[in-house]
């Protein structure tokens, strides 16, 4: 039988299962997939139009008011018409005759309402009027309410005299009747003509790099946690401790993904399932271009695979031999810098993200020798202390780390780094050591001074924790898997470079 897979055709033994169906796919294991049986588009027409003008293109939602019925019956007429004045309150399209009956009645108006005007109060001389900001006036038409402005908001405050409606068409909604299902059970049996999505594929937006590089380290796991699962979009936040700049701003289509960039959960992504207007504190970040029923149906608390295009062009961690490889492959020249031999260990890229890199089609790789990467063991479960270790790091974005040497003295019997003191803010007291044991990596917290400064014991103690500080005053997070020996000898201010072994 055949059974379509991630859009390629397969030929599978009558009675496959999804199991079957997967061989060789892209898909990270316990993640959502979503099986189509059947498809039934439906067009339906909305209360929406879009009205098509000269500096671009916006949608009035029609309200429930006689106006609106009427603006609906005058829309050959109202196409053509031009900005003929715009002030701090308003900006008027026209004008064109109607039998509006003139009325001194004053409107109060929101931002971004439409309605009608009658010039001197003459109903040959109508105007469409859109609010600019909340005011209150009579504009002879009465209250005159046709709707009001729901995508596009951002051309109101831009639009100037002279541009002009060129079109004015309803907007159409297309749903789908569609028999779907998102399962992770394996031995679900597929049947003739079925048609699955193992992962989606998000196509990156280059006007937004940083955000672009979000979803790489993000899905770097392979995957997105589903957090939340809404009428109107699927969030992720798996990483909503990030510094996200203000970068493009456009229509939240369905399928389109932003990451946010301003407010409470920056880092948060974004996938919509209906159109929404442009909003400052979202960035777009890229597009759908496969997997969108899964996105769509996914519950909160599940996982869903994710692939990107490009894939995340980051050479740390790898030889500076690989990198070379790895890092052509994506067309991008390598200049090696620091230890440059073949064996030597990239422990930084510049550009670091993989768009600037793509652009610039080069990408300078900083090599130290293989034993100057020491590994680190974070094995801990704490999870506060354990961001905070990765996020000051690095290692929450990249394989390879840093650590830059706070205090060392030869025969100490600690060595201490520097941390982030506003971000350890909320590094609450954890469960005290009994017993802090040489290698042991730990984190003063916030219940002391100097929160969030970075040790590792060199000499075991049942008094005081890798930072010097009494145990209740100690967080700890994981262990030197090498000879902390090997710190004995730091300077001040000098930098080491980790990156993390599992348990």
């Amino acid at each position: 039988m055949k059974v379509a897979v991630n859009g390629k055709e397969k030929d599978l033994k009558p009675g496959a299962v999804l199991k079957d169906a997967l061989a060789g796919e892209e898909y990270v294991k316990d993640s959502l997939v979503s099986v189509h049986l059947s498809t039934e588009k439906l067009r339906t027409v909305t209360g929406d139009f879009e009205i098509e003008t000269t500096a671009g293109k916006m949608v009035i939602s029609l309200a429930d008011t006689p106006d609106a019925e009427v603006w609906r019956s005058l829309i050959e007429s109202e196409i053509g018409s031009t900005t003929r004045w715009v002030t701090k309150d308003i900006v008027a399209f026209g004008a064109f005759p109607t039998k509006i009956a003139p009325s001194r009645e004053e409107g109060s108006y929101r931002m971004y309402d439409v309605f009608f005007s009658l010039g001197g109060n003459d109903n040959h001389t109508t105007y469409i009027m859109i609010a600019r900001r909340p005011h209150r006036r009579a504009y002879g038409a009465g209250t005159g309410l046709i709707g009001r402005i729901s995508v596009g908001r951002h051309l109101v405050s831009s639009l100037r005299e002279g541009e002009a409606i060129t079109a004015i068409r309803p907007v159409e909604s297309e749903t789908s009747s569609e028999n779907v299902i998102v399962t992770k059970d394996m031995s679900y049996k597929l049947g003739e003509g079925y048609s699955v999505d193992s992962h989606i594929l998000v196509s990156l937006d280059g006007e937004s790099p940083v955000s672009a590089e979000q979803m790489l380290i993000v899905g770097s796991k392979g995957y997105f946690g589903v957090s939340d699962s809404t009428g109107s979009f699927m969030g992720c936040r798996d990483d909503t401790d990030a510094s996200i700049p203000e970068e493009s701003h456009k229509v939240r289509d369905a399928g389109g993904v932003t990451v946010r960039c301003a407010g409470v959960g920056a880092g948060r992504i974004y996938i919509y399932k209906d159109k929404r207007q442009v909003s400052p504190s979202h960035n777009s970040a890229g597009k759908l271009q496969r997997g969108y029923s899964l996105a769509a149906l996914a519950p909160a608390g599940e996982k869903i695979t994710v692939l990107t295009e490009p894939k995340r062009a980051l050479a740390v961690g790898m030889t500076q031999a690989d990198g070379q490889r790895f890092l052509e492959a994506f067309g991008i020249k390598q200049k090696r810098t620091g230890d440059v031999s073949d064996d030597a260990v990239i422990a930084d890229q510049n550009p670091e993200m993989t768009m600037p890199a793509l652009s610039l089609k080069e990408a300078e790789t900083f090599g130290v020798p293989k034993e100057k990467v020491f590994r680190v063991i974070l094995d801990v479960p704490d999870p506060i202390s354990n961001h905070y270790f990765k996020k000051v790091t690095g290692l929450s974005h990249k394989p390879v780390g840093t650590l830059k040497t706070q205090f060392a003295f030869p025969g100490m019997s600690l060595t201490t780094f520097y941390g982030d003191e506003e971000r350890s803010k909320n590094l609450y007291p954890q469960e005290p050591f009994k017993k802090c044991r040489k290698g042991d990596i730990g984190i003063t917290n916030q219940s002391r001074p100097h929160h969030g400064l970075i040790g590792i014991r060199l000499q075991d103690s049942r008094e005081f924790g890798p930072t010097g500080e009494e145990p209740y005053g100690t967080n700890m997070v994981g262990r030197f898997a090498g000879d902390p020996k090997k710190l004995d000898q730091l300077e001040e201010d000098e930098i080491i470079y980790i990156t993390e072994e599992e348990a």
